[in-house]
């Protein structure tokens, strides 16, 4: 078993701020206060609060990939795509304010397209991307930009899901999973041959 670190307290800590209170709520004071430490001891780990908050991300991320990678997925790439999108989904509407930071607010370090998703460098756009180009080798989809494909699925259900948080979209956690899903097949079809 391994032992836990300071660091390791440290970025559970912020962890949980951000999941309760959101990134407004992840301060280096609320931090310290939670893990039982000054201040300025966090600073021995992490150079500012925006290199915690990356930390935490990526930490997110990699749970998230590997929770994914846990479940066994289709092989055909149209119901992939289907149960990729229930995860999704799911995680954003049982994490909003951590899916938020991690999706949709503004960060230095957030990977960008087209670079760095073309180079493979987002864990869940790359997926998104795999199952789009299996689904052009399946001659299920059309042979069309990947990354664009991709982009666009991306989009659209990324802009679902802030509309819901926003109170934009009145209805209930499962009416709105319901919506996505009905929304999702559509998407799906518009990739297809």
């Amino acid at each position: 078993m391994t032992e836990v670190t300071t660091k390791d307290r440290i970025t559970a800590a912020a962890s949980w701020l951000l999941t309760e209170k959101g990134a407004e709520g992840v301060s280096m004071r609320r931090v310290a206060a939670a893990v039982g430490i000054t201040p300025m001891a966090i600073y021995q780990y992490f150079p500012d609060r925006d290199a915690l908050l990356h930390e935490v991300a990526d930490a997110a991320f990699a749970e998230l990939m590997a929770r994914w990678a846990a479940e066994p997925r289709s092989t055909a790439a149209d119901a992939r795509l289907r149960e990729m999108l229930v995860d999704h989904v799911d995680f954003a509407l049982a994490q909003p304010r951590l899916y938020t930071y991690m999706f949709t607010e503004r960060r230095d370090q957030a990977r960008q397209f087209p670079a760095d998703f073309k180079a493979r460098r987002s864990p869940t756009f790359t997926l998104l991307a795999d199952a789009i180009a299996d689904g052009v080798e399946q001659q299920i989809f059309r042979d069309d930009d990947i990354w664009e494909s991709s982009l666009m699925i991306a989009a659209f259900l990324h802009g679902l899901i802030q509309l819901y948080h926003g109170d934009r979209i009145a209805m209930s956690a499962n009416d709105f999973r319901a919506l996505c899903l009905s929304l999702g097949e559509r998407m799906i079809d518009e990739l297809r041959r």
